[in-house]
């Protein structure tokens, strides 16, 4: 797997310490107001399990995260157990914490091996999907009198975003419908030697959902923001397109927390090749005020 000079090949490449201890460096790029995004965090835990496991017929196909207790970016410990290696199917679990750390985020993933079965695709994306370079990037500026804010360096350095479905931040509109949609792409995109976008990239781009919230309930004169209680991921197909439709639908909210969605489509590289559906992902998260 190539990995110098990729940020995301290098933030998941974890080296052994013995035991099923592993070891890994988060940088500060990845934080997302203020701790690291669980995604990456979650792709870590999941490339220790792999070697863990060595079990290279075997891939992991579902997984759930649970946010026990913050972690943040810095030197990380990853313990991996091996619950059952089986002939087609294994579960691994991991936990990421900080050196010292009581508790971290608990990862479960299942790994399994191809299986003669049925094939369809009984989900849809949006009716209208533009090519990539006609969307508006987040990193372009707002347009006159809109104050310009700092991008995070998650946004400006590692992924880039493209919406294709809501409104930006400073649209005036009334709420409708809690979807959303956009083009995500890694700046560096991990790609494999065989093609392939890195399916532990996939988990990056899931956790991204708080988003369809916003678009639900509008404009809002009060900060807020949604740190995550849990990650689910199916890993379903090869993704081969650097850039990937992110479908985001929140199903839910009430008690202070919201349910949502995310699937991932591969359109290939300008968004005109038939949808296939490489992942499906699940969350559950708090909402925070500030002021």
């Amino acid at each position: 797997m190539p990995a110098v000079g990729n940020a995301f090949f290098e933030t998941v490449s974890v080296r052994s310490a013995g035991e099923g201890r592993y070891l890994a460096e988060l940088d500060e790029r990845w934080n997302l107001r203020p701790l690291p995004q669980g995604g990456i965090i979650t792709a870590i835990a999941v490339r220790a399990m792999e070697m863990e496991l060595a079990h290279d017929e075997q891939t992991p196909r579902t997984l759930h995260t649970t946010f026990v207790a913050q972690v943040t970016h810095g030197s990380l410990e990853v313990d991996v157990e091996v619950l059952r290696a089986g002939r087609s199917m294994s579960q691994v679990r991991a936990e990421v914490r900080n050196a010292g750390a009581a508790r971290g985020h608990l990862t479960t993933c299942v790994y399994c091996a191809t299986r003669e079965g049925f094939d369809f695709t009984d989900l849809r994306p949006p009716d209208e999907i533009p090519d990539t370079m006609s969307c508006r990037s987040f990193r372009d500026p707002p347009p006159p009198g809109v104050p310009v804010f700092e991008p995070m360096p998650f946004w400006a350095e590692l992924v880039e975003g493209r919406p294709v479905l809501g409104h930006a931040p400073w649209d005036d509109y009334v709420p409708d419908r809690a979807e959303r949609a956009m083009w995500y792409r890694f700046e560096d995109p991990p790609m494999l030697d065989d093609g392939r976008l890195d399916p532990l990239a996939l988990i990056v781009l899931a956790d991204t959902m708080p988003g369809a919230v916003g678009e639900r309930v509008g404009r809002s004169d009060r900060a807020w923001f949604a740190p995550s209680v849990d990650l689910t991921v199916h890993l379903l197909d090869d993704c081969r397109s650097s850039w990937v439709l992110a479908h985001n639908r929140a199903r839910f909210a009430g008690d202070g927390y919201a349910s949502s969605d995310m699937a991932l489509w591969d359109c290939g590289q300008d968004g005109a090749a038939t949808p296939r559906l490489v992942a499906y992902a699940t969350q559950l998260f708090l909402f925070t005020f500030l002021g």
